[in-house]
């Protein structure tokens, strides 16, 4: 899904547009213009609630440590289902999200490296592809666009302890525990590399 860009517009539907939880009311005679009007911006409420509720949920952590998660419960909404949209929020600050994209579009390459990530996003905009062409130009090769690095799966067989160890202190960062291990992983490599280059 390609979302049309509203940068620094305000989301109001037309007034004639009843809005309830489970509805939505049309006028009898309402021009083909308005109506296409109410449609764009159905779809970019949509998408945009991911992100309001990434941000929401990353506020609420930072602001509240002890009490976010006891609000989150009484939403209704599924904790896990946010901790996936505050992940991929983490991955991408204001300044580097597409407006023109979908959030589902930056899940796809929120595990490549930063460079790689705006690389593939600015190809998926400048081509309008949707999340299931960039989906498939990534497995197309893996590499990066302009050639740098590559893109691999790793498969490790770990121990129960060790999981559970790796995923509680994932959850305590807040991050989805592939994208904590792949952070782990680079924080130590730099880490080695740096030692190596001073001995």
């Amino acid at each position: 899904m390609t979302v049309a860009a509203n940068t620094d517009k305000r989301l109001s539907l037309d007034k004639r547009a009843l809005t309830r939880r489970t509805s939505l009311t049309l006028p009898d005679a309402m021009p083909l213009d308005s109506w296409v009007s109410v449609g764009q911006e159905i779809a970019v409420i949509s998408d945009a609630s991911a992100w309001w509720l990434a941000d929401w949920l990353i506020y609420g952590r930072e602001a509240y440590p002890d009490r976010y998660r006891h609000a989150v419960d009484r939403t209704g909404l599924s904790y896990q289902t946010l901790r996936n949209y505050a992940w991929i929020a983490r991955a991408f600050p204001m300044s580097r999200r597409r407006d023109r994209l979908s959030m589902q579009h930056h899940a796809e390459v929120v595990t490549l490296v930063d460079d790689e990530q705006d690389e593939w996003l600015d190809r998926a905009e400048h081509h309008g592809w949707s999340v299931t062409e960039l989906r498939r130009q990534l497995k197309g090769g893996r590499t990066s666009p302009r050639g740098r690095g590559s893109t691999f799966v790793l498969r490790m067989n770990i121990d129960q302890e060790r999981q559970r160890r790796w995923e509680q202190a994932a959850e305590r960062a807040g991050a989805d525990l592939a994208f904590w291990v792949s952070k782990a992983l680079d924080q130590a490599a730099i880490a080695v590399l740096r030692n190596e280059s001073r001995a």
